[in-house]
């Protein structure tokens, strides 16, 4: 049992002594940008050794604080491929704007050695541990440009807030603790199916502070102000990272504390679920249409899409849980190309910060314009790309669930949504360049990147069914 308890564990094992050598070799004369490719390395050696030990059926370890099943090993591989298809834009970004340092590769391992432990987490104390570690990470990344206020300001805002979140959840925590007598994730459901009416006050008061930390790490309503303006403000590669790997850790969190910690109290927090998810996909969208600027389009339209991802968890079900996880990879897929892009097309002085900046992008670019417009309508729910089965599912499962009222708001708000997705797609393709845009140039090496990317978004619409399988029965043994 030792054995395999140090096994299930290898992939985090592998991250730590990878994050320790960075910062060893970043001290020393070593080409950065060698660094970065290592780091890269790193996140793909941790997939390929959660793919050799993916387990068959749901283990305990190291005492019960950590737990193996296909559904840890299914959302790892999201998190570590997610990772490093973010890394893998930024290497040229990076480097003009002296970032690209071995510091910066060991924090995105540090900061996904935290979503692994968050996701394996059986026990609130782990589960709160590989949240810290996710977010002390992730504050350091964005504060690493000193010399940019707006970065410095960025970090300072998602410090504050995320620590008044991280103390609600906290709390949240304490008194589930005080009405069960247990910190185990199992214990705990057992005893809130046995509690009396006296422990249901407060199990109830505890979920509310639960509900609230876990939607403010999903970027969801109201709980989401600190996301436009930390997206805005960071540099655009580190906006690329937390945009798209901590959002499958923050869904395995709050499956983790809802869905499998009071399965029997779903009736109670579906409810204060179905609130958070009507204003995301409501501010989310509405807001998303005023914006000029790119970045914070995404970050509005991020708050919409945590909407339907809180759907399939809303729905209180295997189907719907496996909708979810779905969902969360398609967007991280979506998000990783999105600001990709828009990693790609910015120049020392020069980022893409406004929609304008993209008028004309198919007379200057059309191989970019393309890879855009896949992104767009994938985004917007558009078939045949993975965004549209991914919407299809989540409403689907909300339905069969009986919530047909919250599928209604959700179609209509989608409508909504594709109106700002596809007017870039308009200003790239029917609008004239801006006076004195020049052509665009793009390595090769990161056109391949940017065409694989795309490719599988267009796959995964039209081929969704392996993925979605994987997720049904992964679920099954969560």
């Amino acid at each position: 049992m030792a054995d395999y308890a140090f096994a299930s564990a290898a992939a985090e094992i592998w991250l730590l002594a990878a994050s320790c050598l960075l910062l060893i070799a970043a001290t020393m004369k070593i080409s950065p940008r060698l660094l970065h490719y290592a780091s890269i390395a790193g996140l793909l050696i941790a997939a390929a050794i959660v793919l050799m030990i993916w387990p068959t059926a749901r283990v305990e370890t190291y005492r019960g604080l950590f737990v193996v099943s296909e559904f840890v090993s299914l959302l790892k591989m999201g998190v570590l491929l997610a990772a490093a298809g973010a890394l893998a834009y930024c290497a040229d970004y990076l480097n003009e704007r002296s970032l690209l340092r071995g510091e910066y590769g060991a924090l995105a391992l540090f900061a996904v050695q935290g979503m692994l432990l968050l996701i394996a987490a059986n026990s609130f104390i782990t589960l709160y541990l590989g949240l810290e570690l996710m977010s002390l990470s992730l504050y350091a990344m964005i504060a690493m440009r000193r010399d940019n206020s707006a970065a410095v300001e960025a970090a300072m805002k998602y410090f504050v807030l995320g620590a008044l979140a991280s103390g609600l959840l906290l709390y949240g925590m304490s008194m589930l603790y005080g009405a069960t007598g247990s910190l185990f994730i199992p214990q705990v459901a057992e005893a809130i199916a046995d509690a009396d009416d006296e422990a249901a006050a407060v199990l109830a008061l505890g979920l509310v502070f639960v509900v609230v930390g876990c939607a403010f790490k999903l970027g969801a309503a109201p709980f989401h102000m600190w996301l436009p303006d930390v997206y805005h403000g960071a540099p655009v590669a580190v906006t690329l990272f937390i945009g798209s790997a901590p959002k499958i850790a923050a869904l395995a969190m709050l499956l983790r504390m809802l869905a499998e910690a009071a399965p029997s109290l779903v009736a109670d927090w579906s409810g204060l679920l179905a609130v958070v998810a009507v204003a995301s996909l409501a501010i989310g969208n509405v807001a998303a249409i005023a914006q000029e600027n790119l970045k914070r389009m995404l970050a509005y339209s991020a708050i919409a899409h945590s909407g339907f991802v809180l759907l399939g968890v809303i729905a209180g079900s295997d189907s719907g849980y496996a909708a979810a996880t779905f969902y969360i990879f398609a967007y991280a897929l979506m998000t990783v190309g999105g600001f990709g892009m828009i990693v790609l097309l910015s120049r020392v002085g020069a980022d893409v910060d406004r929609l304008t900046d993209l008028r004309g992008m198919a007379q200057r670019n059309g191989v970019v314009a393309a890879l855009i417009a896949i992104l767009m309508l994938s985004m917007a729910g558009i078939p045949p790309v993975v965004g549209f089965y991914a919407k299809f599912a989540v409403i689907e499962a909300v339905i069969a669930a009986g919530w047909l009222w919250l599928a209604v708001v959700a179609v209509l708000f989608s409508v909504v949504g594709a109106f700002y997705y596809l007017r870039i797609i308009k200003l790239m393709y029917f609008d004239e360049p801006e006076t004195g845009s020049s052509a665009v140039r793009i390595g090769t090496p990161y056109i391949l990147i940017a065409a694989a990317n795309g490719a599988m978004v267009v796959l995964l619409g039209i081929l969704p069914g392996a993925l979605m399988s994987v997720c049904i029965r992964s679920v099954a043994g969560m």
